[in-house]
């Protein structure tokens, strides 16, 4: 028995990672979440050299450290930055960084009613937003 394989490519989107101290990951994520992310990886990374004072402020970073990683849509892209950003702190010596980097494309399975809707609206607006639209209803 052979299975036909569906690949649901999405475009116009991009991947916001942000690197805090650890503990820190899950207010970044709920941050994300209420501007309209659907969902994040964290993972655990220890950082090199990191624990030199900085410059004159003589402020010790922690090498402990959680990584967000959330892949949005273009459209959602400044909004959610910016929210992951003031949850994090980031305007705060040693408090971590965060950057977008932007996807060529990406895959994954996505039911065949949520595309039929997402279809349906697509003389709205297309791209990753109406999928999280769509999974939110």
């Amino acid at each position: 028995m052979s299975f036909q394989k569906e690949m649901t490519i999405l475009t116009e989107v991009s991947l916001i990672t942000c690197m805090v101290p650890r503990g820190q990951g899950n207010v970044v994520v709920e941050a994300a979440r209420a501007a309209g992310a659907q969902g994040a990886s964290i993972h655990y990374g220890r950082g090199a050299g990191v624990r030199e004072r900085l410059g004159l402020l003589s402020i010790t970073v922690d090498a402990e450290k959680e990584v967000v990683q959330i892949m949005v849509s273009k459209q959602q892209e400044e909004e959610i930055f910016t929210e992951m950003f003031l949850a994090g702190q980031l305007d705060t010596p040693g408090m971590g960084i965060i950057y977008v980097t932007s996807l060529e494309k990406a895959a994954t399975y996505i039911p065949p009613n949520v595309i039929e809707k997402i279809e349906q609206r697509r003389s709205k607006s297309q791209g990753l937003q109406d999928v999280s639209q769509v999974l939110a209803e």
